[in-house]
């Protein structure tokens, strides 16, 4: 018996950031020693909520992939690749579109967070109210019994599951019912205190070196009531000490006294912290700017990947045409 099949993906938007690096791809390099992973640079997604910035795409894909092998997300373990290079998906996609009610597609509420993020509200485009499906199609083609997703990402899963339990139901198990695989990260703010955004542009960036990195914690908000040195703190309020029980857990108990007695200053504590994240990311660095100067190696493993993916959706969507007695 072959190992269980795993599908996830990002879209295209850019460099990544440290949240995408604890928040999904440090547990994507675990899970390619237990499971046959698929990747998937998403990235018909992206052109979902911002199709006339279409041409930046292609160079985005190339930033993504970059991240993604720089972390550790090894093509000899792993199918990586770029979605719209399997064509299945599109096809699929369609053909469960007919199949899904729109109140199921209306009622998804990470649907209606990426209209509220991206100010799309009065002008959804009919892919974008299709996405969910677009996403049931990613996961549902691959027949991925888990999923890896955080707790806001559970309903996407939950409604390729229904998408696939009706598809059964009417025409016979050809479709596997995808699981939610959770993944209990901590979640980071951006340095302002707010949803780490590229467009709130308040990321750090797995490429950044350290002086840029030092740079940004520097700019951290702190406990607004701390102003002074010796002033006792509130931890718990403070985006500083989000990030130091991800990048420096043996000392947090020890930083934690330190800023409630006084006797650690803000100033001081920022600067270990950024020592401690250009500690974590510089390998990632080091090791994305070798991937960077050579481009057709990158383009080349993405090539493969989406020959792979292909072989796996052909079966899925012959198995599909076959139980829906199509031409």
């Amino acid at each position: 018996m072959g190992k269980e099949i795993v599908l996830s993906g990002m879209r295209p938007t850019g460099r990544l950031h440290i949240g995408h690096l604890i928040g999904a791809l440090e547990n994507w390099v675990k899970l390619q020693d237990e499971y046959r992973c698929f990747f998937s640079i998403v990235d018909w997604h992206a052109m979902t909520t911002d199709f006339l910035k279409v041409r930046d795409v292609s160079e985005n894909i190339i930033e993504v992939a970059l991240d993604w092998l720089a972390v550790g997300i090894d093509p000899s373990k792993s199918t990586v690749f770029v979605q719209s290079q399997v064509k299945d998906h599109s096809e699929l996609h369609l053909l469960l579109s007919m199949l899904t009610p729109m109140p199921w597609v209306e009622r998804n509420p990470t649907l209606k967070e990426m209209v509220s993020d991206y100010g799309l509200s009065g002008k959804i485009s009919y892919g974008l109210m299709g996405y969910p499906v677009l996403q049931a199609a990613d996961i549902l083609i691959y027949r991925a019994s888990k999923v890896p997703v955080g707790e806001d990402q559970v309903a996407h899963v939950e409604m390729a599951r229904e998408i696939a339990r009706r598809f059964n139901t009417h025409f016979g198990n050809i479709l596997v019912e995808p699981a939610e695989l959770l993944t209990t990260t901590p979640r980071l703010p951006g340095i302002d205190g707010k949803k780490m955004s590229k467009s709130l542009d308040n990321c750090i960036y797995l490429s950044d070196a350290p002086n840029e990195v030092e740079a940004k914690v520097r700019k951290m908000i702190t406990d607004p009531e701390k102003i002074r040195k010796d002033d006792p703190g509130h931890p718990d309020v403070c985006s500083v000490f989000d990030y130091h029980r991800v990048f420096d857990r043996d000392t947090l108990e020890e930083a934690r006294a330190g800023c409630i007695d006084g006797s650690l200053g803000c100033v001081t504590h920022k600067v270990d912290l950024a020592g401690k994240i250009a500690a974590h990311l510089t390998p990632i660095r080091e090791k994305r700017e070798e991937l960077a100067a050579d481009s057709n190696s990158v383009k080349e493993t993405l090539a493969s990947g989406a020959e792979i993916a292909a072989q796996a959706t052909s079966q899925t969507m012959k198995d599909v045409r076959k139980a829906l007695g199509l031409w």
